[in-house]
């Protein structure tokens, strides 16, 4: 039934995003938290000024990042209606998302990660632009300089810039050395804006050391906190039984779709390479590996054929996603 009316695409259903991110971010609004940020993660040149702006306000912090959380989530339905992944009109996408991003209670606050997947997102959308274009210069290199000012506020992110790179031929007609010059070229744009600021005004060893600690302070939050990894699991199960739905539908689905899900495919084995070869990053980058992993799980849902199984699932998620709110 819960997911009989999240699915549906009624526009009634704009207004249940807000509240059903309201309800998840209770507890946190009404005793929010500061996150344990570790020396180097706030001083990123793009997030310092909304750091200092925020630093003493954890109430502000966490109404802050759940407005970012509900624009994601947006922006992710956007996505999906520009290019139609799911051929089946639905907004399950947006409510999936926040469902998602709720079970993460630790980043019930505003974090960097959160502006680079605004970033990520807008990335992607250029990305796709490029589809079946014979010359997509402009749309590789917005991508690309997209992702390099999402890397700007949460630097670990410049692990994906090999998805785009490998995406650009994957979704372009044809492409030659100049497409991938001109992405690469798009991606170091802002990097050479802010060494340029960072060598005028005297900080460049500065900048140097906050991308090294961005990059080799070793940190996990995963070590003792068993009940996200029991939500890991399950989100991992639902991520399993939507890729066997995607190979069934893999020769049903248009070109462009496969094509689509298979640079998705890249974004998420990317997000997790990080995990294993980035000493630095933690349970933040779940937020960039919940962005294709939405689109992969909305689309299993929707296609399922079993009524029963399917809201069973839901289900089940949302009723960890409850427990982690009273628990987390």
């Amino acid at each position: 039934m819960i997911l009989r009316i999240l699915k549906s695409n009624r526009a009634v259903n704009f207004l249940l995003f807000p509240l059903l991110g309201t309800l998840f971010w209770l507890k946190s609004l009404l005793s929010p938290e500061i996150y344990p940020f570790y020396r180097g993660e706030t001083e990123n040149l793009l997030y310092r000024p909304v750091s200092a702006l925020v630093r003493n306000a954890p109430l502000l912090q966490s109404i802050l990042a759940l407005g970012i959380v509900l624009l994601l989530a947006f922006m992710v339905l956007q996505i999906n209606n520009r290019y139609s992944f799911i051929r089946i009109r639905t907004m399950l996408p947006a409510p999936l998302f926040i469902i998602m991003i709720s079970g993460f209670t630790e980043m019930h606050t505003v974090h960097p990660v959160l502006f680079s997947a605004a970033f990520f997102l807008l990335a992607i959308h250029r990305l796709f632009s490029a589809f079946d274009k014979v010359k997509p210069y402009s749309a590789v290199f917005d991508s690309g300089m997209l992702l390099g000012i999402g890397a700007l506020f949460y630097f670990n992110v410049f692990i994906l810039f090999p998805a785009f790179f490998l995406g650009v031929g994957i979704l372009a007609r044809e492409t030659r050395w100049r497409e991938y010059l001109i992405i690469t070229l798009g991606f170091l744009l802002p990097f050479l804006f802010a060494f340029s600021y960072a060598f005028l005004s005297g900080r460049f060893l500065e900048l140097l050391k906050i991308f090294e600690l961005n990059t080799l302070t070793p940190v996990s939050h995963f070590r003792e906190a068993i009940h996200l990894h029991i939500y890991l699991g399950f989100l991992i199960l639902l991520t399993f039984l939507g890729s066997i739905r995607i190979i069934q539908q893999y020769d049903s689905k248009k070109e462009s779709t496969r094509k689509f899900f298979s640079v998705f495919f890249l974004f998420f084995v990317c997000s997790l390479v990080s995990f294993t070869f980035v000493p630095a990053t933690s349970q933040e980058m779940l937020v960039i590996t919940a962005i294709p992993v939405t689109f992969l799980v909305a689309n299993f849902f929707v296609f399922m054929n079993s009524g029963f199984w399917s809201e069973l699932l839901f289900s089940l998620l949302l009723i960890l996603v409850i427990v982690l709110q009273v628990i987390g």
